[in-house]
């Protein structure tokens, strides 16, 4: 099954990854994707496949190529025995997944790509949104925060990829603003309680930051 060998390939090749970007956060994905997959539809294959495949060479560990991904994906694809049409399918898709900045312009995506990319956003928020945005600051060398540093709502994914910022403009810069992006109503649900959490969050940050008592 095509399927079963992608993710063998993909749980071997993200075993060594850094805690953000890892084979877990891929495996939350693919089973936040299956989940919205029961509610909203679409071609089951091609969302596993996606989900499986959406961080397979990632622009923020590339050099910055943003559509290299859709084409290792492919390559893999073909490599497990995939057909063509379906490499193809998948390799349209996986560029338009991943958050580019505040004032960029999604692309469109059919709903196999809809589902994946709000399923790859919830797990950018909540609780597990939070470790992974500190666990990525870490791999960076940023700081936890800086107050002299204000958040940024970039207008190129050029700009928001090269930014040099704390780990808490990321929640203004990204985190804070996916409950919006959303685009199916079963994501929509899931991130109401999630968009809170962080919320509380960094109201309970800035007191033990400002060492309020």
């Amino acid at each position: 099954m095509l399927v079963s060998k992608v993710l063998a390939k993909v749980k071997a090749h993200f075993s060594d990854q850094e805690g953000s970007h890892d084979w877990f956060h891929i495996e939350r994905v693919w089973k936040m994707s299956l989940l919205l997959h029961q509610k909203e539809g679409g071609d089951k294959e091609l969302i596993e496949l996606c989900a499986l495949l959406h961080d397979i060479s990632d622009h923020k560990y590339n050099g910055g190529d943003f559509l290299k991904g859709g084409q290792v994906a492919k390559e893999w694809i073909l490599a497990c025995g995939g057909s063509l049409a379906i490499a193809n399918r998948v390799a349209e898709v996986i560029p338009g997944i991943s958050y580019k900045g505040a004032e960029v312009t999604e692309v469109r995506l059919p709903i196999e790509g809809v589902i994946v990319r709000d399923a790859d956003r919830l797990d950018a928020i909540g609780a597990i949104g939070i470790a992974r945005a500190f666990a990525y600051g870490g791999s960076r060398k940023r700081p936890l925060y800086n107050p002299n540093i204000k958040p940024v709502m970039h207008a190129s994914k050029e700009a928001y990829l090269n930014s040099k910022t704390h780990t808490v403009n990321h929640f203004y810069e990204k985190l804070l603003l996916l409950k919006t992006l959303l685009l199916t109503n079963t994501a929509k649900e899931i991130a109401n309680d999630r968009h809170v959490f962080m919320e509380s969050f960094l109201d309970q940050f800035y007191k033990e930051w400002n060492v309020e008592h």
